[in-house]
């Protein structure tokens, strides 16, 4: 009897143990990375101890130390009409507007960078920095197509933020933006979000009257707001992966969506401001279009399939060739028409934006490998970047300089015989900047700059630099017409 009670007691033990085994098999599994089936849906479980939530303590606590606050002063004089002065005794007069944003200091001896439309038209810019010194600002460069600026105060041993390399951001990754929303109350504000979208453009934003944009935004979900503006996107390093410039909003307020310029562009702008007092931007000289609906539509293809399949195209990914400018960098290393671009050294470019991006990191004369589609293969040229016809001094293509948003050349034997000189130099275009303002036009032969002979565009260029305040231009029209005309410097 006793050995059948023990038996017993020894089964139920047994017994126990093995239901033991079970439920703790069955609790590791449902607190780890397993799933199971329920119904035809899968269900997935994570253990919650074993997650990786971000700490963003020393991100946050780092990077905030180098945000300003930036205060401006924009001066407008409205000038009243003259019968208004004659009958009712008014006078011009002066109002001064203020405004603020933020910034990012990126050197300890006081460099700073912010937006272009914090600062642009500012007559007065004072920074204050996350201890409460205030210090007056001025501004080194500014570059309206990337709407970003520079600016400097005067003081040592700042604290900074290092640049982080926005290209290797991925959707989903955790960032912090830090910043002035709202105004002087609100300074160093910290908000948190994922990387919402990457190369993102925005048709109504960055705008430049018609002018040039660079636009592949950094799209997040970190809260930002008015007054936010220019101030820092950082990762969970505390590295700088780009500056804070716009919001997409109904109300002007924070909807959930904001944009930032990538660090990358950031940083390449920037120091062309130091180094050179403007940007060095770098020309491809291709007209693209996004491959997508738009561009089968355009094509007379009936559907984006079948554009796939005439094209040979695997995927979407990449921009449609549909002009290569005559002359440009591009037409030089052999890119045609039709072409599909896949990749800029190495780095894939899914569309014009992030074409836009990828370009605007090289400078005039630096070289580029481009993977093209062609006919359903891939082929790879090198490419040497033009200078832009909007920056005076650099070479635009073989022979031909930039000179204030025109293009000039030497002129031809036979232009100098059919105006009667020896020596001259002729606009091959012209487009927005000072010479079109002035009165320049295609054709026009160029003698003499500031009373002295020119006979090649170094001429021209080396002339007007040394004119201290303005650059006066003779020659003669396509038309043999003589003519002058010319600008201030300022």
């Amino acid at each position: 009897m006793k050995k059948n009670v023990l038996t017993v007691l020894l089964s139920v033990l047994l017994s126990c143990l093995a239901a033991y085994g079970v439920v703790s098999a069955t609790a590791k599994e449902h607190t780890g990375n397993v799933s199971a089936q329920g119904s035809g849906v899968e269900y997935r479980t994570v253990n919650l101890a074993q997650s990786d939530y971000p700490d963003f303590t020393y991100a946050a606590e780092s990077a905030v130390e180098a945000v300003v606050y930036v205060d401006v002063v924009v001066t407008q004089q409205f000038q009243i009409d003259p019968l208004y002065k004659f009958f009712f005794g008014l006078d011009d007069s002066v109002q001064q507007q203020k405004a603020s944003g933020s910034g990012v200091i990126i050197r300890p001896d006081g460099y700073i960078v912010t937006n272009n439309h914090v600062v642009a038209n500012a007559t007065k810019i004072e920074v204050t920095l996350n201890n409460n010194q205030k210090y007056p600002a001025k501004l080194i460069g500014a570059d309206a197509a990337t709407d970003v600026a520079l600016i400097k105060i005067e003081a040592e041993g700042l604290p900074t933020i290092p640049f982080g390399d926005s290209d290797q951001l991925r959707l989903g990754e955790w960032v912090l933006a830090i910043g002035s929303p709202l105004g002087y109350e609100l300074r160093s504000t910290i908000t948190a979000g994922i990387v919402s979208a990457k190369g993102r453009s925005m048709s109504h934003g960055n705008t430049q009257q018609g002018g040039l944009q660079i636009e592949s935004f950094i799209q997040t979900d970190a809260a930002v707001n008015p007054g936010n503006s220019g101030g820092a996107l950082v990762n969970k390093t505390g590295e700088l992966v780009g500056i804070n410039t716009a919001i997409i909003s109904q109300t002007g307020s924070y909807s959930g969506y904001s944009f930032a310029v990538p660090a990358n562009i950031v940083k390449k702008v920037v120091s062309d401001l130091i180094d050179f007092g403007t940007v060095q931007r770098a020309v491809l000289g291709i007209r693209m279009s996004d491959l997508g609906p738009d561009l089968a539509e355009g094509l007379k293809y009936e559907s984006v399939e079948e554009m796939q399949k005439k094209m040979k195209l695997s995927s979407l990914e990449g921009v449609y060739i549909g002009e290569v400018v005559k002359g440009s960098a591009a037409e030089k290393a052999g890119v045609k028409e039709g072409d599909i671009l896949l990749e800029i050294n190495g780095v894939k470019v899914i569309n014009g934006a992030a074409v836009q991006e990828r370009v605007n990191a090289f400078r005039p004369g630096e070289k580029a490998t481009l993977k093209l589609l062609r006919d359903g293969k891939e082929k790879e040229v090198e490419v040497t970047f033009q200078g832009s016809s909007s920056e005076t001094g650099t070479e635009v293509a073989d022979g031909e300089i930039a000179f204030y948003g025109s293009v000039l050349r030497a002129a031809s034997p036979e232009t100098l015989a059919k105006f009667g000189v020896n020596s001259g130099v002729e606009i091959v275009s012209v487009g927005a900047g000072k010479m079109l303002e002035a009165g320049a036009a295609e054709g026009f032969v160029i003698t003499f700059v500031n009373d002295k002979p020119v006979a090649k565009p170094q001429d021209v260029i080396d002339i007007a630099k040394a004119a201290k305040r303005s650059v006066y231009i003779e020659g003669f029209t396509a038309n043999g017409r003589r003519a002058y005309f010319g600008f201030g410097k300022d």
